[in-house]
């Protein structure tokens, strides 16, 4: 079928799809125009029927799926084709992740400037998920009222406020499976005492969302209504249907929102059954967690992301450390195990709160947590003299502000290590923090914290340009050494992933080549040795060389 330009909306005509938008629509070109095709996964062929045209681009539906991509699969969710919560049910996992990786990679190179061959030299592999499923410890579910009266839950459709429901009694499949029984539990308690669901055009009724919290390490579960009034009637027969649903349930609250609008949760919550907060514990450390406050939905990759920063820092013992955008303190107290002091910065009063509380729950007394702006905070703890060693940046999606990154490169700490949520202000804040020279970026790994989704997070490490011949990048090409019989039986990624798996933490390249060289496994010469005289490498951590040596041995590289 050969068109000639313009097109028409509504025209139909066959696509290949070669890859995906930031939204995870498929992405194909056809007589000049690149279009976005809701549905569509790179490798289909489609018949598209075009809905809205530009000059250069369009939007189009998928008429008939003429061939399958073969990263295809069977969405084991029935209304993730309608659903706005997962993009990529129907995107085989490991293709999803090579997805990602692409990503961050093309963010970089495109947005923030850095050249492909040096990109792909530093970054390590994306940290993925054994199971891909049930991963999130929050739920915010929106629930609506039908014209015929019956209560809805679930999430909205891509682009409206229209409510699809997942199977009423399992719910959502990336999020607990105690979620779906707790919903039911609620909507028969709104039955039974007539209770109406918020209406955003009439700004009546009076439930809105439905917030669902789960401790992972310890099953604690917290639920809260947010409501559009004071209180709820027939509290005592919702806390006996809801602990009937979930005997797992320790705190039931309301929060409070009468604005207009679709901001989600009021500034007041009030516990009316149970605790204000549930407990939950990532790696090692316990966190109390209010309806209110800010934690990674995904524990299992949390841990993983938070560990990977905490390698990057090298922390010896002795830095001080600053947290930027710290939250509730979840990666300053991972870096307070190993730093001299950590100082964390939040805009967020409550969560500052909550930070204080959890490092004394944890018995930590060299942290400090200050409240305001990052952009005003900073400056000042700079001017009194608080040098940092090492500063850590977990800002929002937005990415950092200008004043912060001037700030940083002005205080020249030793290392930065940014993790990011979204790889387009990465790359531009990696790339102010990199012009003039002023730091080197190290390394990089991509982490998917939200698998089925197309958000994937970043955590990377910066030098100081004097100080980065300190930290040699490696990366492998096994066809250029010089390998013995035992260099022959594991590459460098899979004595990382065995220590990984056994010892829950990162080994470099580098690593693994000191240890290499000390048990006379000959590598190509000059491989891994300094670029120059004046240049040195850290020495490997005593723990993580007898871990890779553990793994030699695994792998009958050594005795």
């Amino acid at each position: 079928m050969k068109y000639n330009l313009p097109m028409n909306k509504n025209d139909v005509f066959e696509l290949d799809i070669t890859g995906l938008g930031k939204g995870g629509e498929g992405i194909g070109h056809f007589n000049g125009m690149t279009f976005f095709v809701s549905g569509a996964l790179p490798g289909d062929r489609v018949l598209a029927h075009a809905t809205k045209l530009k000059k250069t681009y369009g939007y189009a539906r998928v008429e008939k799926l003429i061939k399958g991509s073969a990263d295809r699969v069977e969405s084991p969710c029935p209304v993730s084709g309608r659903c706005g919560g997962c993009a990529l049910m129907e995107l085989s996992y490991k293709a999803q992740l090579a997805v990602k990786e692409t990503i961050v990679e093309d963010d970089l190179v495109r947005i923030g400037g850095f050249d492909r061959a040096f990109i792909e030299g530093i970054k390590e592999p994306i940290i993925g998920m054994t199971d891909p499923l049930h991963y999130r410890n929050k739920a915010l579910i929106p629930v609506g009222e039908l014209e015929d009266g019956r209560i809805v839950t679930g999430f909205y459709a891509r682009h409206s406020h229209r409510i699809v429901e997942p199977d009423v009694r399992k719910g959502c499949l990336i999020g607990s499976p105690d979620n779906g029984e707790i919903c039911h539990a609620i909507r028969s308690w709104m039955y039974e005492n007539k209770v109406h669901a918020y209406d955003e055009r009439s700004e009546k009724g009076l439930v809105r969302h439905i917030l669902i919290r789960h401790g992972k390490s310890t099953g604690q579960v917290m639920v809260c209504l947010i409501i559009n009034g004071r209180r709820i009637p027939a509290s005592d027969n919702l806390v006996k249907r809801l602990l009937s649903a979930c005997p797992d349930i320790k705190s039931i609250c309301i929060n409070i929102n009468r604005q207009k609008g679709n901001t989600v949760l009021g500034e007041h919550s009030e516990c009316i059954w149970g605790e204000p907060a549930i407990t939950d514990r990532v790696g090692g450390i316990s966190f109390d967690i209010s309806a209110n406050s800010f934690f990674q939905v995904n524990p299992d990759q949390m841990e993983r992301l938070y560990t990977r920063a905490l390698d990057y820092a090298s922390l010896e013992g002795s830095e001080n450390v600053y947290d930027l955008y710290c939250g509730i303190g979840t990666i300053s107290l991972f870096l307070a195990r190993s730093a001299g002091y950590v100082t964390g910065v939040e805009v967020v009063p409550d969560a500052i709160k909550d930070a204080v509380r959890n490092a004394r729950l944890n018995g930590f007394t060299n942290t400090s947590f200050y409240t305001g702006r990052t952009e005003d905070v900073l400056p000042k703890l700079i001017s009194q003299g608080r040098k940092a060693d090492v500063i850590v940046l977990d800002p929002p999606r937005k990415g950092a502000e200008p004043e912060v990154i001037d700030t940083i490169k002005k205080s020249a700490p030793s290392r930065i290590v940014y993790v990011s949520c979204d790889p387009a202000t990465l790359a531009r804040d990696l790339a102010l923090l990199c012009e003039d020279g002023a730091y080197q970026l190290v390394n990089y790994t991509p982490v998917d914290q939200f698998p089925e989704s197309m958000h994937v997070e970043t955590v990377c490490l910066l030098s100081k340009l004097s100080e980065a011949k300190n930290h040699i990048s490696v990366k492998v090409d096994m066809d250029e050494m010089d390998l013995t019989a035992a260099e022959s039986k594991a590459t460098y990624q899979e004595i990382q992933e065995w220590v990984q798996e056994k010892y829950r933490f990162h080994v470099t390249h580098l690593n693994i080549a000191q240890v290499k060289r000390k048990h006379g496994i000959i590598e190509r010469e000059n491989y891994n040795k300094p670029k120059s005289e004046d240049s040195r490498q850290p020495g490997c951590p005593e723990e993580k060389e007898q871990a890779i040596e553990e793994a030699l041995k695994h792998f009958q590289m050594i005795i």
